[in-house]
């Protein structure tokens, strides 16, 4: 079964940050994203795939 895209909460990632940049506030460390929307939409949109290394906050 296929992950959707919008299931993935990034901000519940510990990859997940906020950047201070106000043109791309949102960011990942593990793929070195910055943009405007959550990364597991760029990272779908860049490489075709769902984001596999989700990794929850403790």
């Amino acid at each position: 079964m296929e992950v959707d895209v919008k299931t993935i909460n990034c901000r519940k990632c510990k990859y997940y940050y906020i950047t201070w940049d106000t043109r791309f506030p949102y960011g990942c460390k593990l793929f070195g994203v910055k943009s405007k929307q959550t990364p597991n939409i760029i990272v779908y949109q860049s490489t075709g795939k769902h984001c596999n290394r989700f990794m929850e906050k403790q």
